[in-house]
């Protein structure tokens, strides 16, 4: 089994990374593989509705979009971290979104998937509604933790530091587990 984490963050080894990074680490001690993609810090177009995806089996467009449907194909689970940025996820991650479950939905249909979301303060709730509506449109299950998927902090050292926080992101692997 494998769970597939997607880091939206502009930075590599931002605040995103650190959450995903601890998610990681439960799973491999829970038994179950997983890999962390970076969509990177280039930019990406959003969908414009041509519905050429729906002929051709693929978006057209040669951004990243694509490989990531290929490696959805493969995994039984999905995790998506987020930035926070004015009480929403990424507009890159939601590009990729948008594209990867317009053109490759049945790569995702019925697996679990959840979100998790980092910011300095506030905005989370907001963030994790628009990202877990991939999730439920697409009739996956959704996997919780004990409390809203998210982490703290500016830096990754100050997420790190959100003993609550962290405690979520394991709480939430634990879960992905049980569901898979």
């Amino acid at each position: 089994m494998k769970v597939l984490l997607l880091n939206g963050g502009p930075h590599p080894q931002g605040c995103v990374a650190t959450a995903l990074e601890e998610i990681a680490r439960v799973l491999k001690v829970e038994g179950i593989d997983s890999e962390i993609v970076w969509i990177g810090n280039q930019p990406v177009a959003g969908c414009i509705g041509c519905g050429l995806c729906r002929k051709e089996g693929q978006c057209f467009r040669q951004d990243g979009v694509n490989a990531f449907i290929e490696k959805a194909k493969e995994c039984d689970g999905f995790i998506f971290g987020s930035p926070v940025h004015y009480a929403s996820p990424a507009g890159a991650l939601c590009a990729v979104l948008d594209r990867a479950f317009y053109a490759g939905s049945a790569a995702f249909k019925y697996k679990p998937g959840a979100a998790i979301v980092s910011c300095r303060r506030s905005g989370t709730t907001a963030a994790l509604d628009c990202l877990n509506k991939y999730f439920t449109i697409n009739h996956m299950p959704v996997a919780p933790s004990q409390y809203w998927n998210s982490v703290h902090g500016r830096t990754p050292g100050e997420a790190i530091q959100d003993e609550e926080g962290m405690q979520t992101m394991r709480t939430l692997a634990r879960n992905m587990t049980f569901l898979m």
